[in-house]
């Protein structure tokens, strides 16, 4: 990859990835490289160990106090998937926000078709929720609420603790999608109230892809979750039924164990330089992108334009060219590579009044430089200067 190139699509997927990160997947296949709770022989113990260790360590660092309650899904989205068809039946009520990705709105699409009635609670033009939007929108029949952590158009970061209360008041389950914020913003589900966590390990964690994980608290009947998959867990092989117990229940199949040891080591690398460190970095850089792009004529922001309440994600527009135009020059000319269009959530999109078209969306990561995020400007600059 030519190092050049300025990378601000860590909304997407997080690069460079840690040294740690690569280091620890080539030694898992050298050295651990057997399958899991399949054998007893010591590459499948080793396995396992680096298994159960990612386990433990991600439980700990989200605030869940059994391990076991964490099952490991291939993405964010499976997680969702599992959640959602897991737990909703026909005449059930599910409330969402009006900034919700497709891994929420397609499922619950679905689901609607099959007797499930939903509710969305308006978002404002900045994509933050009202508590009392989703207060009113309750009754006796919801079965759940979901709502992301922060948005992946404008990095709105919600009222969570506040929403999880409300839920608890009224012996509701609360579902938060954390794509955006797992390894990003400190997350302690006990203390935010959250019954159901799901998480991506490629973005926030630094991790590789096809890694993730759903997080059931205690008030979550798991026993009466239907399942996605069913197939070889590694135990009880004697019976031809599913085991009824965590995680063996919704982890069928071998595991991405090689993702794990990256996924471990994304986590390790977060925890040693410190969340809150890294959140700053992050939050003024933030800060000169938002700044930066509103001095600058034709150009239009998206979002609570204030570091504090987002994650770093920027959605803008040039007014007078197309966002995938803007995507396609900054790529080819300045080497800055970004995400316009819908990214995956047309109903955030509408929201904002951006749809169809979309913005262009930057999103900075740990590894983004200060010099970068200057460039970056100066190429907006050179493109709205054109429309003068």
């Amino acid at each position: 990859m030519d190092s050049s190139l300025i990378y601000l699509d860590n909304a997407a997927t997080s690069w460079p990835k840690p040294p740690e990160v690569v280091q620890a997947m080539a030694s898992f296949i050298a050295e651990s490289g057997g399958n899991p709770g399949r054998s007893g022989h010591r590459l499948s113990l080793a396995a396992g160990r680096v298994v159960y260790q990612a386990r433990e360590e991600l439980a700990d660092f989200f605030g869940l106090d059994d391990p076991l309650r964490l099952v490991f899904t291939a993405n964010v989205t499976e997680a969702i998937n599992l959640a959602l068809y897991g737990l909703l039946r026909s005449g059930d009520h599910v409330i969402a926000s009006s900034m919700e990705h497709n891994a929420v709105m397609r499922p619950l699409r679905h689901l609607q078709r099959e007797g499930v009635h939903l509710s969305f609670a308006p978002c404002g033009m900045d994509g933050h929720v009202s508590l009392a939007h989703v207060e009113k929108l309750l009754k006796t029949q919801t079965r759940l609420v979901v709502v992301n952590h922060a948005s992946n158009v404008t990095g709105t970061i919600q009222p969570i603790a506040e929403i999880g209360a409300l839920c608890r008041e009224h012996n509701t389950l609360f579902l938060v999608d954390a794509a955006q914020t797992a390894g990003v913003l400190p997350i302690n589900i006990e203390e935010l109230q959250i019954d159901l966590l799901a998480f991506t390990g490629h973005k926030g964690l630094l991790g590789p892809t096809g890694t993730g994980g759903l997080l059931l608290g205690e008030r979550v009947p798991f026993e009466e979750m239907k399942l996605l998959v069913r197939g070889g867990t590694g135990s009880r092989s004697e019976y031809e039924e599913q085991p009824e117990f965590l995680p063996d229940r919704f982890e069928s199949g071998t595991p991405n164990s090689i993702g794990l040891a990256g996924l471990l080591a994304g986590l390790q690398f977060i925890k040693s330089h410190a969340l809150d460190a890294l959140r700053e970095q992050e939050t003024s850089q933030l800060a000169r992108l938002i700044i930066g792009l509103s001095n600058l004529p034709n150009v239009r922001l998206f979002g609570p334009r204030d570091p504090s309440r987002q994650v770093p994600v920027v959605s803008f527009t040039l007014d007078g060219m197309r966002v995938s135009d803007i995507g396609f020059r900054l790529d080819e000319e300045y080497g800055i590579l970004c995400r316009p269009g819908l990214q995956c959530s047309p109903a955030a999109h509408r929201t904002l009044g951006t749809f169809p078209h979309g913005t262009v969306r930057l999103s900075p990561g740990p590894f983004t430089k200060d010099r970068e995020i200057e460039s970056v400007l100066e190429a907006v600059e050179r493109l709205s200067a054109e429309l003068l």
